[in-house]
């Protein structure tokens, strides 16, 4: 049996499948990884849109790039350490809720990241990095730094036609509207560039609008 491991093992190793580890290449793949999962925090930090952000799943973006660099080299130098390693890693289970779809886009970029880091990869992995997250960057320039959110409106339904002028003037879409009696209640979204406090104003001295609600809308 071990003659059989033996064979396999040389024949991997004439194939450059299994690596030998050295202290040199240890700390440049975890160097690696951490300029690459450190830059994933750095855009993520800095071009995150949402309505809560998370400091410690930013962590965890770091900490899978260096993880699974470390797993990477593992499984690299030892082909029965492998095996199991895959074996133990199928049984793991995660029940934390990712809210936004974007953060499971980043989760795969440190993923790669670390992947391409532990292989040995260097450039690929800082060069994969870099690019993509110069793309994300580049789209969220691109969608502008205007913000939608939802504008909540109780009033009297005599002045109904006068808030809806009023919001005309703004790219507005209908989500609800409800009428009780004399009284009326509208939501709508509109897109600006920030909290527009004039607007809120503006419509809180009409007469006949009882309160206003201006709220930053995001999809999670």
């Amino acid at each position: 049996m071990n003659n059989v491991v033996d064979e396999i093992r040389d024949s991997l190793e004439r194939a450059n499948l299994i690596t030998r580890l050295t202290p040199s290449h240890i700390i440049a793949c975890l160097l690696t990884a951490l300029v690459c999962g450190t830059l994933i925090y750095i855009v993520y930090r800095t071009f995150y849109k949402g309505a809560v952000y998370s400091e410690s799943f930013n962590l965890l973006n770091v900490l899978t790039c260096l993880t699974t660099a470390f797993i990477i080299m593992t499984i690299s130098q030892n082909l029965v350490l492998s095996l199991g390693m895959v074996g133990a890693l199928s049984i793991v289970r995660f029940r934390a809720a990712v809210k936004d779809p974007l953060d499971i886009g980043f989760l795969f970029l440190a993923i790669a990241a670390g992947l391409t880091s532990g292989a040995g990869l260097y450039p690929l992995a800082v060069i994969g990095t870099l690019l993509i997250c110069g793309v994300f960057m580049a789209y969220s320039f691109l969608g502008g730094s205007a913000r939608r959110y939802v504008c909540v409106i109780k009033h009297d339904l005599a002045v109904r036609d006068a808030v809806f002028e009023l919001l005309e003037s703004y790219p507005t879409r209908m989500k609800s509207s409800i009428s009780s009696g004399d009284h009326a209640e509208v939501t709508v979204s509109l897109k600006v560039k920030k909290m527009n406090i004039i607007l809120q104003k503006e419509l809180e001295a009409m007469d006949g609008v009882k309160s206003v609600v201006l709220m930053e809308y995001v999809s999670d």
